[in-house]
């Protein structure tokens, strides 16, 4: 047991919409945060997911600082000023160091999108929904200086079902970091620290996925170019291929039953579909195994082309490429 504090001070560290949900019901719970640490706005605008948390400190009287890293120098300072018990440190993309984990008095606590040890590392969600998990979870745990190897606080599960996409899984990771944290901030004032340690496993840690990775490859099943899809929509950078030497980024797409055009090469477009429902329009192309059809698509001068429009695109008898025709 800890020492009993009877005035709990935390601070919010974090930038990604995992984390405003929590944040809010805190707030309307009455536990309000001495702080909120959140990027810089040039760092933001290279992210994916971020939320003006800004606004949110402003509408309730919450200082905010903006930051490019956790570990520089003048922010491990702020830390120490902030006088902390408990720093949250929620949808937040670098490694907490040991100067910055050790400015506060009892830890950080921080979450990470997978039912830990599995699937330890960057972009759980995107890789759990490009591997074909069928479920997968959120942990709330103590930060360690190894990568989501602390203990665990609290977990959470909820299943990966086939018309699921980053982003809805993305909101229940939000739903269970409000639910787990408003859970346990009571419990650590009463001097209570809940943790089981984490038993960890050979499993490699997940690497960090960029932009550039987000090219589809046709020579995959029509399963797998699906869940790759889904794995990279908004608000990731997307899913991309090359028509023409142009660089075309494919934002949705639906799964095809059976594989109707076995003779077909993949990545060619086979011919588009009609329906007066403008949604349910689009191209279909064949995978090594199956068949998607795409029903939206942008340009590269971020223009978007969807529904009616996708289908009435003159694609039919040509191949989506992996890279750029030199």
């Amino acid at each position: 047991m800890m020492k009993q504090n009877n005035s709990f001070r935390f601070a919010w560290l974090g930038f990604h919409f995992e984390g405003l949900p929590a944040l809010q019901r805190l707030v309307s719970e009455n536990q309000i945060p001495q702080a909120i640490i959140t990027l810089t706005r040039e760092r933001m605008a290279k992210r994916s997911g971020g939320v003006d948390l800004e606004a949110f400190g402003i509408a309730h009287g919450i200082p905010v600082y903006h930051i490019e890293n956790v570990n520089d120098d003048h922010v491990v300072e702020l830390l120490k000023s902030l006088n902390l018990d408990v720093l949250f440190v929620i949808g937040w993309s670098q490694i907490v160091r040991s100067p910055a984990l050790s400015t506060v008095r009892i830890g950080m606590i921080g979450a990470h999108a997978s039912l830990l040890p599995h699937n330890r590392g960057s972009a759980p969600i995107n890789w759990a929904i490009i591997k074909g998990e069928s479920y997968t979870g959120n942990s709330l745990i103590w930060l360690a200086d190894s990568v989501d190897a602390g203990d665990i606080i609290d977990q959470k599960s909820f299943k990966i079902s086939p018309y699921d996409t980053c982003e809805t899984l993305y909101c229940e990771v939000a739903k269970s970091n409000a639910e787990m944290i408003s859970n346990v901030i009571p419990r650590l004032e009463k001097g209570e620290m809940p943790c089981i340690k984490q038993e960890l496993t050979s499993e490699e840690i997940l690497p960090r996925r960029r932009p550039s990775d987000g090219v589809v490859d046709w020579s995959g099943s029509a399963l797998q170019v699906y869940n790759f899809i889904r794995a990279l929509s908004r608000p990731y950078p997307g899913a991309f291929s090359y028509m023409d030497g142009k660089c075309l980024r494919i934002w949705r797409s639906s799964l095809l039953p059976g594989n109707p055009y076995s003779e077909a090469q993949a990545g060619s477009v086979i011919g588009p579909v009609f329906s007066p429902d403008e949604a349910s329009c689009g191209l279909v192309v064949a995978c090594r195994d199956g068949a998607i059809l795409i029903h939206e698509v942008e340009d590269e001068e971020g223009v978007v082309i969807y529904g009616r429009s996708v289908s009435e695109l003159d694609w039919v008898g040509r191949n989506w490429e992996n890279k750029k025709n030199e």
